[in-house]
């Protein structure tokens, strides 16, 4: 290497030591890992990406359509030509909740000289040496103006909404809301007309006071809502962070950084040690061990020369290596993961929530009555039908409606919070009640994810502190779960550990190397069976069964040795298998571990259900043949379990696991373990009652207040004024607040 190259390789090992240090953390923390038999294997086939081509998202939280396209897909399609390094990471999403909490306070500000210029309930009050409404020349003329810029400024996003949902034939909740503040600004208007032009000594009262109130409470509705439930982290942004902003363009003898986005196909890049892989790519000069944990899931750093295929995100081991670029943009692997996540999450954005199905109703409803009310009340006079009917749209606005969901939301995602359960998506809370299978990942969710020998057998001379010193000398060369497991049972028992040289992947099997002078090899039981070795196959037989990976130790033809591993089972995940059964969920195990393994696994927890050796588009297709049955939760980890976690109908993270993988998820398990889950669920179901009730506090009022706002008791002589009903509804808001604040977690 000359001197120009090592001094380009200081500099970008120094550029990224905070970045790589951050990475490998996430290494050792991740714990999902595929086939665990002691298989070093190559990603060289187009196969294993293939099906990968089905994702979209739905960043944020929000149920209203409107809402929804605001932040809706933020920065997709920059993100599918990898060039992040421009990207503002969840700006969309910050940006639309830091609109939304301006235009709260805001019109809270303009609503106070509108409450106290504006004749409440047609009534004067004294408070002391203050009276009620405050009185100067020209003083309607400023609440007219105010209550305008209310109504354009903090109404313009329901008046939008109710746009969208009404060209999308799907009135909810901002149809009603809109019709509301319209309702009351355009009465308040014809009010003021009256009271100014056309019949200056009447008194036409006008509700520009509930515009006022009205507004802000929505507005503040929606602020809890989003400020709950969304999420920082966006899944697809991070996917892309995985990726380098600049490449080592290799031209000749030369070596120049470009943009990562103006990279081709067919592009020569150079690859200094610790630096991430730019691109999909073919490595044609050099040799590496290359760590792809954190976009496969496949905890091993294996070595990798020339022919070998690596992936754009991967880290770069100990090696300088050149590729040939072989995919870029939308057809690297990590487009294809981010199109499956995209897929998954748009597809759940299309969920309705509870209180816009009410608000719904209750919308075709006051539309109904209050045209009816116009109708019956016309031989009455012109004047008195038309107030009955805006009184009717008045009645209608969803005060406590519009609070009941919210204020659950945060009460309970606060109790989450406290209680190791962070809640992403509330669509997940009103989902839960229904879940019918529990699909849960293995290898860091059901088990530690640390393996320890169990065993070391010697099956010729050496003897078994020889046979582990000696595998741990190969083994100090690869980050592979088991090799991990064989290097710490070393070090506990104070072993001295020669240096390896020279040594090599063995695709498929192992590694080979030279310890002492003398070539050995660290191989599985398929290629001794494949090479009719004789070993003792008797006692091998029964460490697989028991639910161990093996690996064995070769000195020519000869098998010295055998060590075998296993994983531990979380203390909590039998217990927490039977509490599944127990509530009528059926528990499932997918996993990319090998078959033997998994069924052992499956044994000890009492699964009848499980499937082995999963790829990432593997397991979303488990969840899509299981949601044809129900309502699925998957519980996972890793990068390679963002695909099935945003399929599922709730996903559930991993506190331990990567990032994407969190951030893709409905929910995460801050402690990492699984028996929080049935706190999840048991949170989930008093939060749906609270939910119910509210719902029946918040539109109940309007269900009883309607027909008296049309005048059914006029007959006996009761006739709901528009203040007197718009003020009683305002303060139905105590209750469901109240009511939202009695919620708790009764812990599983």
């Amino acid at each position: 290497m000359n001197d120009d190259e090592m001094k380009a390789m200081n500099d970008t090992k120094r550029s990224q030591t905070d970045k790589k240090d951050q990475m490998n953390h996430d290494h050792m923390a991740m714990g999902h890992h595929g086939d665990m038999d002691h298989m070093h294997m190559d990603h060289d086939s187009e196969e294993e990406h293939a099906g990968m081509a089905k994702m979209q998202m739905e960043p944020g939280s929000m149920d209203h359509a409107a809402m929804d396209q605001m932040h809706m897909n933020h920065g997709a399609m920059d993100h599918m030509h990898m060039d992040h390094g421009s990207m503002d990471h969840g700006g969309g999403h910050m940006m639309h909740m830091g609109n939304l909490k301006q235009k709260f306070w805001v019109s809270l500000i303009v609503m106070i000289p509108v409450l106290l210029l504006s004749q409440f309930m047609g009534m004067d009050i004294h408070l002391g040496v203050l009276q009620l409404p405050i009185v100067f020349p020209r003083s309607d003329w400023l609440v007219l103006i105010l209550s305008s810029f209310l109504f354009f400024y903090g109404g313009w996003p329901f008046l939008t909404g109710a746009k969208s949902e009404l060209q999308s034939r799907q009135p909810a909740m901002m149809t009603l809301i809109a019709m509301g503040i319209t309702v009351a600004y355009g009465y308040s208007l014809y009010a003021f007309v009256m009271n100014h032009f056309i019949a200056p000594h009447g008194m036409v009262m006008d509700f520009f006071w509930e515009l006022a109130t009205l507004i802000v409470i929505m507005l503040l509705g929606h602020w809890i809502e989003m400020n709950a439930v969304m999420a920082a982290g966006n899944a697809v942004e991070k996917l892309a962070a995985l990726l380098p902003n600049q490449a080592h363009v290799v031209h000749g003898d030369s070596v120049m950084d470009m943009p990562l986005s103006e990279v081709q196909v067919g592009t020569r890049l150079r690859v200094l040690a610790g630096e991430q892989m730019p691109a999909d790519g073919e490595i044609v000069s050099g040799s590496s061990s290359v760590n792809e944990s954190l976009v496969t899931g496949e905890a091993k750093a294996v070595r990798k020369a020339g022919g070998d295929k690596v992936i754009g995100g991967s880290i770069n081991g100990d090696g300088v290596i050149e590729i040939q670029v072989t995919g870029t943009g939308e057809s690297g692997y990590l487009a294809q993961v981010m199109k499956l996540v995209q897929s998954a999450q748009a597809n759940k954005s299309k969920a309705e929530g509870m209180a816009d199905k009410v608000a719904g109703w209750l919308f075709y409803a006051a539309l109904a009555i209050g045209i009816l009310a116009f109708i019956l009340w016309m031989p009455s006079g012109l004047a008195t039908a038309f107030e009955r009917m805006v009184t009717v749209f008045i009645i209608a606005c969803p005060h406590a409606l519009g609070l009941a969901i919210p204020l659950v939301i945060a009460r309970s995602t606060s109790i989450g919070a406290t209680n190791g359960l962070l809640i992403r998506n509330r669509q997940a809370l009103e989902t839960a009640k229904r879940a019918k299978y529990m699909l849960m990942d293995k290898t860091g969710t059901l088990t530690e994810g640390k393996f320890t020998v169990a065993t070391t057998l010697h099956f010729a001379d050496q003897s078994q502190e020889e046979i582990l010193a000696t595998m741990a000398a190969l083994e100090s060369h690869s980050e592979h779960p088991l090799a991990t497991g064989i290097k710490a049972a070393a070090i506990e028992q104070k072993l001295t550990v020669p240096a390896a040289e020279n040594v090599q992947v063995m695709k498929g099997v192992g590694l080979s190397g030279t310890v002492d002078g003398i070539h050995y090899e660290i191989v599985n039981a398929r290629y001794l069976q494949d090479h009719q070795l004789t070993y003792d196959k008797t006692q091998a037989d029964q460490w697989a069964a028991a639910g161990n990976s093996l690996a064995f130790l070769l000195k020519g033809q000869h098998v010295l040795g055998m060590v075998a591993e296993g994983d531990q089972l979380k203390s909590s995940s039998k217990a927490f298998v039977a509490e599944l059964k127990q509530q009528g969920i059926t528990p499932v195990m997918l996993t990319g571990d090998n078959h033997e393994t998994a069924k052992k696994v499956a044994s000890q927890l009492g699964l009848t259900e499980f499937q082995a050796e999963l790829k990432p588009e593997d397991k979303v297709a488990q969840v899509k043949a299981y949601q044809q049955h129900g309502v699925v939760m998957m519980v996972g980890d890793g990068v390679n379990d963002a695909p099935s976690l945003a399929q599922a109908d709730i996903g559930v993270a991993i506190g331990a696991g990567t990032d994407v993988a969190i951030d893709t998820a409905d929910v995460v398990l801050v402690h990492s373990d699984p028996a929080d889950i049935l706190n999840f669920l048991s949170l989930a179901k008093a939060t749906n009652r609270k939910m119910v009730q509210n719902l029946w506090w918040g539109a109940g009022y309007n269900i009883l207040a309607i027909p008296l706002a049309a005048g059914i008791l006029a007959p006996v002589g009761f006739i709901l004024s528009p203040a007197v009903g718009a003020a009683i509804m305002s303060l139905s808001t105590i209750v469901v607040a109240l009511n939202a604040m009695t919620l708790h977690l009764k812990r599983a």
